[in-house]
């Protein structure tokens, strides 16, 4: 889901590093100490999950595992995605550092959009494996609306190309859905506060 450089319009890119610092700067002030591990080790997950990829067009299918980490981290998701798809620029070349705000708006603004629809339901044992399913699934749904729209908005041209990003998503998001279900599922259980909840 990295957008390559020399793609996205100048106005794009702006608004798209402008949202950046915005919630980066949201974020960093979310984490503390107690946090910090945690936002670094998602970080480094997302780093090496997203490294394997099949390139699409413009953009790339890889596992995002963004609404795990809003989820957990909240808005702290943002600092840590930024420095994860800032190494991947730098050491791998994936996305490019012009494009990198608009990236980082893309994955961490669609984890915390797909997030906040089901953080509620984790309260509830009986709602919560939906609630895991529901968040990992939007999340990326979210992402790739973002993504198309982002294509769209560069350039007409590119509908068709956005069209076929979005289906080849459609697998992510149900693969990112069982995975976000049973790792909260499993969070729930034995660190449940890590998800802000206590013992049930």
């Amino acid at each position: 889901m990295h957008l390559s450089e020399g793609i996205v319009s100048m106005p794009v890119l702006l608004a798209g590093g402008a949202l950046t610092v915005a919630g980066t700067i949201v974020g960093l002030k979310k984490i503390d100490e107690d946090h910090l591990m945690t936002t670094a080790m998602l970080s480094a997950t997302f780093f090496v999950a997203s490294l394997v990829h099949v390139p699409i067009g413009p953009g790339s299918v890889h596992l995002l595992l963004n609404g795990l980490m809003a989820l957990i981290l909240g808005w702290a998701c943002i600092p840590a995605i930024l420095v994860a798809l800032i190494l991947q620029a730098v050491f791998f070349q994936y996305g490019g550092l012009t494009v990198l705000g608009v990236n980082v708006v893309i994955i961490g603004g669609g984890g915390l959009l797909g997030s906040c629809c089901f953080r509620p339901l984790l309260r509830r044992p009986k709602w919560r494996k939906a609630a895991g399913f529901g968040a990992g699934f939007l999340s990326v749904a979210c992402a790739a609306l973002l993504l198309c729209a982002t294509l769209v908005t560069t350039h007409q041209d590119f509908i068709g190309t956005a069209r076929v990003v979005f289906v080849a998503h459609l697998p992510v998001m149900v693969v990112e859905g069982v995975m976000t279900m049973f790792i909260v599922s499993f969070l729930a259980k034995v660190q449940p506060e890590i998800l802000g909840l206590t013992h049930d």
